[in-house]
């Protein structure tokens, strides 16, 4: 147990040194994004209602509404709330094709502040806006009448996008998708209203789009998948003494493959429905904490059994650390009921999908060179750099500050195909070199 334990804290160690090097040579400048006076609309589109966050320059507000909000902002929600409401509320008036305004009502008014070496001090309002269209109108075609600024500010443009529509598949993840703009028309000095007609929806689209979120969400999760990778290095092969021995054939390999992978889905696809439904909440950054941990741990197993025939219980326990990570990503799309239900089986089946592919494209190439003597090299400098990229993980997440070597794996992962490509290339000639040898070495009769 001693010799174990002197083991595990060399190892970790030399990661720590060796990660520490990495992240000495490199360090990146903030990046100033540039706000433009204009007003920004962004659109929640749900089954019966729209919930809009309004996004307003303050200087722009004040030349529109008369009071210094922006000169005088702190405070500004306390002192002025009750009245920016109503202000806001008579500028919105949504029109259903048949000539009935929707009902508005305005909820949560927030301050933001930000420096800027351009502009210098930057203020906005953003307010939340719920519209609720007459009865059995539809909300994915309306008139937007919105002048809370252009009303006084001629100058001013206010650009509406449309931020999630599950049943048009868009959702919050991705880009805005940009629905138009509401101006002045110059030439007959009148305000356009912005016409909005939203593609038809439907809940197979919806059931789709989620689909592809949980592909993507693993494709470009290099965590998660690194999780899973790790622990399988090791799955095709025997226990000799306190170190990895020899392969163990095929069909053993495959069952504990099938156990491990098994064990991580079911792990985490509890969480991501306790969490997803809210039943079940840890904060954002202890929970990627303990993924970088739990990947960690796995290369630490990789290079000297440290939980030898238990892989599928450890697979499973991280797999329930890695579901709440996947549950904040449901959680923060606020949907309904009945689309968060399709969302929840959606966005598993996505996952399982990228899992399956990623399995299927690595391990034929880590079963045929888990034959060679090469596998050693392979497997204890896959869990070298899965060590260093945890290490970083952990220092990134507990410092909310990238590095250099969190950098490299973000720029690396677009070379996932030459990575695959390498380790079948690599299997390919370690395979040859090792029936080579064998036949070298065969007496001949």
């Amino acid at each position: 147990m001693n010799r174990l334990f002197f083991f595990i804290s060399r190892q970790i160690g030399r990661l720590m040194i060796f990660t520490g090097i990495l992240m000495g040579f490199a360090s990146l400048q903030p990046v100033w994004a540039h706000p433009m006076p204009n007003s920004v609309v962004l659109l929640n589109i749900h089954a019966d209602r729209i919930d809009a966050e309004l996004q307003i320059p303050l200087v722009e507000l004040q030349s529109a509404w008369g009071h210094a909000v922006n000169d005088s902002s702190a405070g500004l929600v306390e002192r002025l709330g009750p009245q920016l409401r109503d202000y806001l509320k008579s500028h919105i008036r949504p029109q259903s094709p048949d000539g009935r305004f929707w009902t508005v009502s305005v909820g949560d008014l927030t301050i933001h502040e930000s420096q800027n070496p351009i502009v210098g001090v930057y203020r906005e309002l953003t307010a939340q806006v719920q519209m609720v269209p007459p009865a059995g109108e539809d909300v994915r075609q309306f008139t937007f009448h919105y002048d809370a600024v252009l009303h006084q500010v001629r100058t001013h443009k206010i650009l509406v996008s449309v931020r999630q529509d599950w049943a048009g598949g868009q959702l919050a993840e991705a880009e805005p998708a940009q629905v138009g703009e509401i101006s002045l028309d110059i030439v007959n000095d009148r305000l356009l209203p912005l016409a909005v007609n939203l593609a038809s929806g439907s809940t197979w689209t919806g059931f789709w789009s989620m689909v592809k979120l949980g592909t993507q969400h693993i494709a470009e999760g290099t965590d998660h998948l690194l999780f899973l990778l790790v622990l399988l290095l090791p799955a095709p092969l025997l226990v000799a003494g306190r170190r990895w021995g020899p392969f163990g054939g095929v069909g053993r390999g495959s069952i504990r493959l099938l156990q491990i992978v098994s064990a991580f889905t079911l792990g985490h696809s509890l969480t991501l429905l306790l969490g997803a439904l809210g039943w079940v909440r840890l904060p954002g950054q202890p929970v990627e904490i303990l993924i970088a941990v739990s990947i960690l741990v796995s290369a630490l197993h990789a290079m000297r059994p440290l939980f030898p025939g238990r892989e599928t219980w450890v697979a499973a326990g991280f797999g329930l650390i890695h579901g709440l990570a996947f549950a904040g990503t449901l959680s923060n799309l606020q949907l309904d009921a009945g689309p968060m239900a399709l969302s929840i089986l959606g966005f598993n089946l996505g996952i399982e999908l990228m899992q399956l592919l990623v399995i299927l494209l690595t391990m034929p190439w880590l079963m045929l060179l888990s034959r060679t003597p090469t596998y050693t090299y392979v497997r204890n400098g896959g869990a070298l750099l899965a060590g260093v990229a945890a290490i970083a993980w952990i220092v990134e997440r507990l410092t909310e500050r990238p590095n250099a070597v969190t950098h490299l794996l973000e720029a690396e992962r677009t070379h996932v195909g030459w990575l695959l490509a390498g380790l079948a290339l690599l299997a390919g000639w370690a395979s040859w070199k090792n029936s080579r040898s064998a036949s070298v070495k065969k007496p001949i009769l």
